[in-house]
């Protein structure tokens, strides 16, 4: 019985590990969502809907915690800058995604439904690109959701 319930028990660690494994994020090349410019660490992290944004110290996961809504878009660019999840629809119109029409901006990569719209994102300054192509609205719009692991 002791002998069945140690095996359970390695079972159990394994399959939590592999799983753990599975699930980590490449975070090379990725900055710290708060000041843009110091790598992002493993180890300081806070849960942002269907993922886990990354910082680069303590203090700017704090400042993330405190007041998340504030820092809405920022969090979404990462999450797809990541790869933690995937489009489904144009972030503008909510319309068909076409593969032609897409944008790379700081790592994440976004894909409209026509040539107008991705124009439209092309003429934006890096700020409106994170608060229009990012925020809230477009992020719902996007029908962005989790990377569903095979």
């Amino acid at each position: 019985m002791k002998n069945a319930l140690l095996g359970l028990f390695a079972a159990v660690i394994a399959f939590a590990g592999a799983s753990y494994a599975f699930e980590k994020v490449d975070l090379k090349d990725v900055k710290c969502m708060m000041n843009g410019k110091s790598a992002a660490k493993e180890d300081k992290n806070s849960e942002w809907k269907d993922g886990k944004v990354y910082f680069c110290c303590d203090n700017c996961k704090k400042t993330f915690d405190g007041d998340k809504k504030a820092h809405a878009s920022k969090a979404n660019h990462q999450l797809i800058a990541t790869k933690q999840v995937e489009q489904a629809a144009c972030p503008f119109t909510g319309g068909k995604l076409n593969a032609d029409q897409k944008i790379e901006f700081k790592g994440a990569t976004v894909t409209f439904c026509c040539g107008n719209c991705k124009g439209k994102a092309e003429k934006m300054s890096d700020e409106d690109k994170v608060a229009k192509i990012f925020g809230e609205d477009a992020y719902a719009k996007a029908k962005f959701a989790k990377v569903e692991k095979k």
